[in-house]
Protein backbone atom coordinates (compact mmCIF):
# COMPACT_ATOMS: atom_id res chain seq x y z
CA UNK A 1 0.00 0.00 0.00
CA UNK A 2 1.26 3.51 -0.70
CA UNK A 3 0.54 6.31 1.85
CA UNK A 4 -0.12 9.68 0.87
CA UNK A 5 -0.34 13.37 2.79
CA UNK A 6 -3.78 14.66 3.19
CA UNK A 7 -3.20 18.21 2.15
CA UNK A 8 -0.36 20.32 4.17
CA UNK A 9 -1.47 18.50 7.41
CA UNK A 10 0.11 15.62 9.32
CA UNK A 11 -1.93 13.19 8.42
CA UNK A 12 -1.74 10.22 5.69
CA UNK A 13 -3.90 8.23 4.39
CA UNK A 14 -3.98 5.25 1.89
CA UNK A 15 -4.06 5.40 -1.46
CA UNK A 16 -7.49 3.11 -1.56
CA UNK A 17 -9.60 3.53 1.50
CA UNK A 18 -12.70 1.47 1.77
CA UNK A 19 -16.19 3.60 1.83
CA UNK A 20 -19.04 1.53 3.57
CA UNK A 21 -21.66 2.92 1.68
CA UNK A 22 -23.02 -0.09 0.28
CA UNK A 23 -22.15 -3.97 1.07
CA UNK A 24 -21.91 -3.36 5.02
CA UNK A 25 -26.28 -2.82 5.92
CA UNK A 26 -28.94 -5.18 8.02
CA UNK A 27 -29.17 -6.85 4.35
CA UNK A 28 -25.95 -7.97 3.64
CA UNK A 29 -24.17 -10.92 4.60
CA UNK A 30 -21.93 -10.17 7.82
CA UNK A 31 -19.36 -12.87 6.95
CA UNK A 32 -19.00 -11.37 3.59
CA UNK A 33 -18.52 -7.79 4.83
CA UNK A 34 -16.43 -9.51 7.98
CA UNK A 35 -13.99 -10.65 5.19
CA UNK A 36 -13.88 -7.67 2.94
CA UNK A 37 -12.96 -5.67 6.40
CA UNK A 38 -9.90 -8.09 7.24
CA UNK A 39 -9.06 -8.37 3.66
CA UNK A 40 -8.76 -4.31 3.67
CA UNK A 41 -6.33 -4.05 6.75
CA UNK A 42 -4.53 -7.00 5.74
CA UNK A 43 -3.31 -5.24 3.02
CA UNK A 44 -2.79 -2.15 4.26
CA UNK A 45 -5.82 -0.26 4.11
CA UNK A 46 -6.00 1.67 7.41
CA UNK A 47 -8.69 4.53 6.25
CA UNK A 48 -12.84 3.16 6.71
CA UNK A 49 -15.16 5.53 5.72
CA UNK A 50 -19.15 6.07 7.14
CA UNK A 51 -21.62 8.40 7.58
CA UNK A 52 -24.97 8.37 9.52
CA UNK A 53 -27.24 7.27 6.68
CA UNK A 54 -25.28 4.31 5.50
CA UNK A 55 -26.71 1.00 5.50
CA UNK A 56 -29.70 -0.14 4.42
CA UNK A 57 -31.64 1.11 7.35
CA UNK A 58 -29.46 4.23 8.12
CA UNK A 59 -27.36 4.02 10.43
CA UNK A 60 -26.79 -0.11 9.78
CA UNK A 61 -23.53 0.18 8.34
CA UNK A 62 -22.05 1.75 11.72
CA UNK A 63 -23.72 -0.65 14.01
CA UNK A 64 -22.20 -2.71 11.80
CA UNK A 65 -19.05 -1.91 11.65
CA UNK A 66 -18.75 -0.89 15.26
CA UNK A 67 -19.27 -4.50 16.27
CA UNK A 68 -16.30 -6.00 13.97
CA UNK A 69 -13.79 -2.80 14.93
CA UNK A 70 -14.73 -4.31 18.46
CA UNK A 71 -14.25 -8.08 18.00
CA UNK A 72 -11.18 -8.11 15.18
CA UNK A 73 -9.41 -4.68 15.43
CA UNK A 74 -10.02 -3.64 19.16
CA UNK A 75 -6.25 -3.29 19.53
CA UNK A 76 -5.34 -1.79 16.21
CA UNK A 77 -7.40 1.73 16.60
CA UNK A 78 -4.42 3.54 16.78
CA UNK A 79 -3.36 2.41 13.79
CA UNK A 80 -6.94 3.08 11.75
CA UNK A 81 -8.62 6.28 10.33
CA UNK A 82 -12.40 5.86 10.90
CA UNK A 83 -14.65 9.07 9.47
CA UNK A 84 -18.12 9.71 9.55
CA UNK A 85 -20.36 11.93 7.90
CA UNK A 86 -23.87 14.12 8.39
CA UNK A 87 -25.39 16.08 5.99
CA UNK A 88 -28.41 14.16 4.61
CA UNK A 89 -31.73 13.06 6.23
CA UNK A 90 -31.30 10.99 9.17
CA UNK A 91 -34.49 11.45 11.38
CA UNK A 92 -37.92 12.99 11.48
CA UNK A 93 -38.49 16.69 12.24
CA UNK A 94 -35.91 20.11 12.07
CA UNK A 95 -32.87 18.30 13.46
CA UNK A 96 -32.36 15.88 11.54
CA UNK A 97 -30.88 17.05 8.58
CA UNK A 98 -29.09 19.65 6.75
CA UNK A 99 -26.24 21.38 8.71
CA UNK A 100 -27.28 22.96 11.79
CA UNK A 101 -25.21 23.13 15.06
CA UNK A 102 -27.78 20.92 16.81
CA UNK A 103 -28.02 18.62 13.50
CA UNK A 104 -24.36 17.93 13.24
CA UNK A 105 -23.75 17.92 17.24
CA UNK A 106 -26.37 15.29 17.97
CA UNK A 107 -25.70 13.18 14.85
CA UNK A 108 -21.98 12.48 15.74
CA UNK A 109 -23.16 11.64 19.01
CA UNK A 110 -25.46 8.70 17.35
CA UNK A 111 -23.08 7.87 15.17
CA UNK A 112 -20.31 7.36 18.23
CA UNK A 113 -23.07 5.37 19.91
CA UNK A 114 -23.86 3.25 17.10
CA UNK A 115 -19.62 2.68 17.00
CA UNK A 116 -19.13 2.68 20.21
CA UNK A 117 -16.17 4.95 20.25
CA UNK A 118 -15.11 8.09 22.03
CA UNK A 119 -14.04 9.88 18.51
CA UNK A 120 -14.04 9.12 14.94
CA UNK A 121 -10.46 10.41 13.26
CA UNK A 122 -12.65 12.34 10.26
CA UNK A 123 -15.94 14.31 10.52
CA UNK A 124 -17.08 15.83 7.53
CA UNK A 125 -20.39 18.06 6.81
CA UNK A 126 -21.57 15.75 3.99
CA UNK A 127 -23.51 18.57 1.84
CA UNK A 128 -23.84 22.17 1.78
CA UNK A 129 -27.17 23.99 3.41
CA UNK A 130 -28.44 26.78 1.27
CA UNK A 131 -30.55 27.68 4.47
CA UNK A 132 -28.14 27.66 7.44
CA UNK A 133 -25.51 30.14 7.56
CA UNK A 134 -21.96 28.12 6.53
CA UNK A 135 -20.71 30.13 9.87
CA UNK A 136 -22.70 28.06 12.07
CA UNK A 137 -22.10 24.67 10.19
CA UNK A 138 -17.99 25.13 10.49
CA UNK A 139 -18.43 26.52 14.08
CA UNK A 140 -20.17 23.65 15.00
CA UNK A 141 -17.25 21.12 12.75
CA UNK A 142 -14.96 23.87 15.12
CA UNK A 143 -16.98 22.97 18.51
CA UNK A 144 -16.95 18.86 17.61
CA UNK A 145 -13.05 19.12 17.69
CA UNK A 146 -12.64 21.31 20.69
CA UNK A 147 -14.76 19.03 22.14
CA UNK A 148 -12.95 15.83 21.11
CA UNK A 149 -15.22 13.97 19.22
CA UNK A 150 -13.38 13.84 16.13
CA UNK A 151 -9.41 14.62 15.40
CA UNK A 152 -9.65 16.18 12.02
CA UNK A 153 -12.53 17.91 10.19
CA UNK A 154 -13.58 17.76 6.11
CA UNK A 155 -16.18 18.50 3.96
CA UNK A 156 -18.26 16.75 1.03
CA UNK A 157 -19.81 18.21 -2.24
CA UNK A 158 -18.81 21.52 -1.80
CA UNK A 159 -18.49 23.25 -4.80
CA UNK A 160 -15.99 26.38 -5.57
CA UNK A 161 -17.33 29.04 -3.62
CA UNK A 162 -18.67 27.17 -0.98
CA UNK A 163 -15.72 25.68 0.05
CA UNK A 164 -13.42 28.83 -0.28
CA UNK A 165 -15.20 30.80 2.29
CA UNK A 166 -15.51 27.31 4.52
CA UNK A 167 -12.06 27.29 4.10
CA UNK A 168 -11.55 30.85 5.59
CA UNK A 169 -13.84 30.27 8.09
CA UNK A 170 -12.63 27.12 9.52
CA UNK A 171 -8.55 28.70 9.52
CA UNK A 172 -9.68 31.77 11.79
CA UNK A 173 -11.44 29.51 14.08
CA UNK A 174 -8.24 27.41 14.21
CA UNK A 175 -9.57 24.07 12.84
CA UNK A 176 -8.44 23.91 9.56
CA UNK A 177 -10.19 21.67 7.19
CA UNK A 178 -7.93 19.03 6.03
CA UNK A 179 -9.75 17.07 3.11
CA UNK A 180 -12.40 17.47 1.01
CA UNK A 181 -14.96 14.13 -0.51
CA UNK A 182 -16.15 15.25 -3.86
CA UNK A 183 -17.54 12.82 -6.55
CA UNK A 184 -15.09 12.69 -8.83
CA UNK A 185 -14.31 9.69 -11.98
CA UNK A 186 -13.30 9.86 -15.65
CA UNK A 187 -17.26 10.83 -15.80
CA UNK A 188 -17.72 12.95 -13.35
CA UNK A 189 -15.28 16.08 -13.73
CA UNK A 190 -16.57 19.13 -12.48
CA UNK A 191 -13.57 19.17 -9.82
CA UNK A 192 -11.32 19.92 -12.42
CA UNK A 193 -13.27 23.48 -12.84
CA UNK A 194 -11.23 25.12 -10.04
CA UNK A 195 -12.07 23.09 -7.15
CA UNK A 196 -8.57 20.93 -7.30
CA UNK A 197 -6.63 24.40 -7.41
CA UNK A 198 -8.06 25.64 -4.62
CA UNK A 199 -7.90 22.34 -2.62
CA UNK A 200 -3.74 23.26 -3.66
CA UNK A 201 -3.77 26.19 -2.68
CA UNK A 202 -5.24 26.41 1.09
CA UNK A 203 -3.54 22.47 1.56
CA UNK A 204 -6.39 20.52 1.85
CA UNK A 205 -6.36 16.81 0.50
CA UNK A 206 -9.15 15.15 -1.39
CA UNK A 207 -10.11 11.61 -1.54
CA UNK A 208 -12.71 10.89 -4.79
CA UNK A 209 -16.24 8.95 -4.27
CA UNK A 210 -17.61 7.04 -6.77
CA UNK A 211 -14.87 6.48 -8.69
CA UNK A 212 -16.16 3.93 -11.00
CA UNK A 213 -19.45 5.91 -12.17
CA UNK A 214 -21.80 3.66 -10.07
CA UNK A 215 -19.76 0.70 -11.89
CA UNK A 216 -19.92 2.04 -15.47
CA UNK A 217 -16.55 1.86 -15.63
CA UNK A 218 -15.89 -1.86 -15.28
CA UNK A 219 -16.47 -4.62 -16.95
CA UNK A 220 -20.21 -5.05 -16.17
CA UNK A 221 -21.44 -3.16 -18.93
CA UNK A 222 -19.04 -3.88 -21.44
CA UNK A 223 -22.17 -5.81 -23.54
CA UNK A 224 -25.10 -3.61 -22.44
CA UNK A 225 -26.97 -4.18 -18.87
CA UNK A 226 -26.50 -7.55 -17.30
CA UNK A 227 -29.35 -8.98 -14.73
CA UNK A 228 -29.14 -8.23 -11.28
CA UNK A 229 -26.88 -4.63 -12.33
CA UNK A 230 -27.35 -1.92 -10.50
CA UNK A 231 -28.74 -0.73 -13.84
CA UNK A 232 -31.28 -3.05 -14.24
CA UNK A 233 -32.42 -2.16 -11.12
CA UNK A 234 -35.51 0.15 -10.43
CA UNK A 235 -33.83 1.86 -7.45
CA UNK A 236 -30.97 3.02 -6.63
CA UNK A 237 -28.35 5.81 -8.58
CA UNK A 238 -27.48 4.16 -11.74
CA UNK A 239 -30.98 4.88 -14.13
CA UNK A 240 -31.04 2.18 -17.07
CA UNK A 241 -31.42 5.18 -19.46
CA UNK A 242 -27.97 5.97 -18.62
CA UNK A 243 -26.46 2.86 -20.27
CA UNK A 244 -27.17 3.86 -24.41
CA UNK A 245 -25.42 2.61 -27.21
CA UNK A 246 -22.95 5.54 -27.41
CA UNK A 247 -22.45 5.31 -23.39
CA UNK A 248 -21.29 1.24 -24.10
CA UNK A 249 -19.38 1.97 -27.02
CA UNK A 250 -17.04 4.31 -25.05
CA UNK A 251 -16.96 2.02 -22.08
CA UNK A 252 -15.65 -0.42 -24.82
CA UNK A 253 -12.84 1.79 -26.13
CA UNK A 254 -12.03 2.93 -22.75
CA UNK A 255 -11.41 -0.91 -21.84
CA UNK A 256 -9.27 -1.32 -24.31
CA UNK A 257 -6.73 1.04 -23.05
CA UNK A 258 -6.92 -0.68 -20.08
CA UNK A 259 -5.92 -3.78 -21.87
CA UNK A 260 -3.08 -2.22 -23.02
CA UNK A 261 -2.22 -1.07 -20.17
CA UNK A 262 -2.36 -4.34 -18.59
CA UNK A 263 -5.30 -3.08 -16.50
CA UNK A 264 -9.31 -4.02 -16.18
CA UNK A 265 -11.17 -1.01 -16.90
CA UNK A 266 -12.04 -0.54 -12.86
CA UNK A 267 -8.10 -0.35 -12.06
CA UNK A 268 -7.78 1.79 -14.85
CA UNK A 269 -10.44 4.26 -13.90
CA UNK A 270 -9.02 4.11 -9.96
CA UNK A 271 -5.51 4.67 -11.23
CA UNK A 272 -6.61 7.42 -13.66
CA UNK A 273 -7.79 9.44 -10.59
CA UNK A 274 -4.35 8.82 -8.65
CA UNK A 275 -1.89 9.84 -11.29
CA UNK A 276 -3.10 13.59 -9.70
CA UNK A 277 -0.72 13.93 -6.69
CA UNK A 278 -3.50 16.20 -5.90
CA UNK A 279 -5.52 13.27 -4.79
CA UNK A 280 -4.55 12.03 -1.27
CA UNK A 281 -6.88 8.56 -1.70
CA UNK A 282 -9.48 7.16 -3.83
CA UNK A 283 -12.86 5.79 -2.26
CA UNK A 284 -13.74 2.63 -2.82
CA UNK A 285 -16.44 0.28 -2.45
CA UNK A 286 -16.29 -3.68 -2.23
CA UNK A 287 -19.07 -6.14 -2.26
CA UNK A 288 -16.18 -9.00 -1.42
CA UNK A 289 -12.72 -9.18 -0.47
CA UNK A 290 -11.69 -10.19 -4.08
CA UNK A 291 -13.67 -7.45 -5.76
CA UNK A 292 -11.20 -5.41 -3.33
CA UNK A 293 -8.26 -7.00 -3.83
CA UNK A 294 -8.92 -6.24 -7.60
CA UNK A 295 -9.12 -2.63 -7.10
CA UNK A 296 -6.13 -2.71 -4.77
CA UNK A 297 -4.10 -3.91 -8.01
CA UNK A 298 -4.79 -0.78 -10.04
CA UNK A 299 -1.66 0.69 -7.49
CA UNK A 300 0.92 -1.84 -9.76
CA UNK A 301 0.69 1.02 -12.57
CA UNK A 302 -0.76 4.60 -12.11
CA UNK A 303 1.48 6.30 -14.95
CA UNK A 304 -0.28 7.56 -17.73
CA UNK A 305 1.76 8.68 -20.85
CA UNK A 306 0.67 11.86 -22.70
CA UNK A 307 -0.88 9.49 -25.63
CA UNK A 308 -2.83 7.73 -23.46
CA UNK A 309 -4.29 11.00 -21.64
CA UNK A 310 -5.30 12.77 -24.95
CA UNK A 311 -6.70 9.26 -26.33
CA UNK A 312 -9.18 8.83 -23.23
CA UNK A 313 -10.17 12.62 -23.31
CA UNK A 314 -10.75 12.30 -26.95
CA UNK A 315 -13.28 9.26 -26.26
CA UNK A 316 -14.68 10.87 -23.94
CA UNK A 317 -15.52 14.34 -25.29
Amino acid sequence: MQYRRCGKSGLQLPAISLGLWHNFGDVDDPKVYQKTLHTAFDNGITHFDLANNYGPPPGSAEVNFGKILHSDFKRHRDELIISTKAGYLMWDGPYGDWGSKKYLVSSLDQSLQRMKLDYVDIFYHHRPDPDTPLEETMAALDLIVRQGKALYIGVSNYKVPEAKKAFQILKKMGTPCVIHQPKYSMYERWVEDGLLDVLEKDGVGCIPFSPLAQGLLTNKYLKGIPKHSRASKAHGFLKKEAITIERVEQIQQLNSIAVQRGQSLAQMALAWLLKDERITSVLVGASSASQLLDSISCLNNTHFDQSELLEINKILD
